[in-house]
């Protein structure tokens, strides 16, 4: 068994199940396996089949031994979360009782130096989740300088982007930005920090690791793809740690927890019927006892809500930001 694997508690790890409500006989998605937090507990619900999900074939490597203890009521696939329909899809699952995702990097990936997620390790800039892909230092090396700027800005919330934009182009001019350690320092010299702040190469870490992972238009997508797969009285539990994560899955909720689509000039147009009821109406937060045991889990988020049997809502356009294929060509 993978070590790190078994010293890993997900964070929110028993809100999250509690709210997801396993019951005997269900099936249920893990849509973020990373160690497999969520799906051991829901494993312990006698009859249960689970279908983990991860882009990280590391994370489905370490999750072999779980499939064995299972006697194979786990199944793993590799894919993207945003995938999950077509992966439940494959195995005869056309409609289950729950699925759980934890958006994010995972403390396992920062953790390994050689991910290239984390500017506290010396590693190579790489910050992708899966294998596929251009590399956060292929990015940095093409991507121009008011791009960059903007995926710093949009993705990281870093108010300081243009300034951190204009250093690194000044800067792979003169060498090639390959490291975890050369970009941390780079920032560090335009966006400056007092004691007990973050780190100043916190958010440019952050929007460059979204940017290259595509992982808000893989929330989007994955939220989507949730709804329509789960079944009436199923339930979506998401677990985010930023506020633009959180204000993803917030807004979807809100959309589909109330009717719409009608109008009192329009009356003869039929509303859409909610397809979820809301069961957090506030966030669910760590407490001090989860966050003193893992400082990590301090932004961390819950939210949950239950399928109604409306049909699933059409699905909402992608936010127009930068993504990577237009980045890389200069698009």
């Amino acid at each position: 068994m993978n070590p790190a694997a078994s010293r890993h508690i997900a964070v929110l790890g028993r809100q999250a199940v509690e709210m997801l409500n396993p019951r005997a006989g269900g099936v249920y998605v893990d849509a973020t396996f990373g160690a497999g937090g969520y799906s051991r507990a829901i494993l312990e619900i006698a009859g249960t089949r689970v279908i983990g999900i991860d882009r990280d074939r590391s994370a489905i490597a370490g999750g072999r031994d779980l499939v064995e203890r299972s006697a194979s009521r786990l199944i793993l696939a590799e894919g993207r979360f945003s995938e999950l329909a077509d992966i439940c899809a494959a195995q005869g699952a056309t409609a289950v009782e729950g699925v759980v995702m934890d958006v994010g990097v995972s403390s396992m990936q920062l953790d390994q130096a050689e991910r290239g997620f984390s500017f506290r390790l010396e590693g190579p800039l790489d910050m992708r989740m899966g294998h596929d892909g251009p590399t956060a230092a292929e990015i940095v090396a093409r991507a121009s300088e008011a791009d960059l700027a903007k995926i710093i800005y949009i993705f990281g919330e870093e108010r300081h982007s243009r300034a951190v934009a204009r250093a690194i182009v000044a800067a792979r001019k003169e060498a090639p930005i390959t490291t975890t350690r050369a970009l941390a320092d780079i920032v560090g010299k335009v966006v400056r920090s007092k004691p007990n702040e973050i780190h100043p190469a916190t958010r440019t870490f952050q929007g460059l690791r979204i940017f290259v992972n595509a992982e808000l238009d893989e929330l989007h997508l994955a939220l989507a793809a949730a709804e329509r797969v789960l079944k009436p009285g199923g339930r979506l539990v998401v677990v985010s740690f930023h506020s633009l994560e959180d204000r993803i899955v917030k807004d979807f909720f809100n959309a589909r927890g109330k009717s719409g689509g009608g109008s009192r000039h329009l009356p003869e147009i039929a509303q859409t019927a909610p397809s979820f009821r809301i069961l957090t109406k506030r966030p669910v937060t760590p407490d001090a006892a989860e966050i003193a045991a893992n400082p990590r889990a301090r932004s961390a988020k819950l939210r949950a809500a239950e399928r109604t049997a409306a049909p699933a809502h059409a699905a909402a356009r992608l936010p127009a930001w930068p993504v990577v294929a237009d980045v890389m060509r200069g698009g």
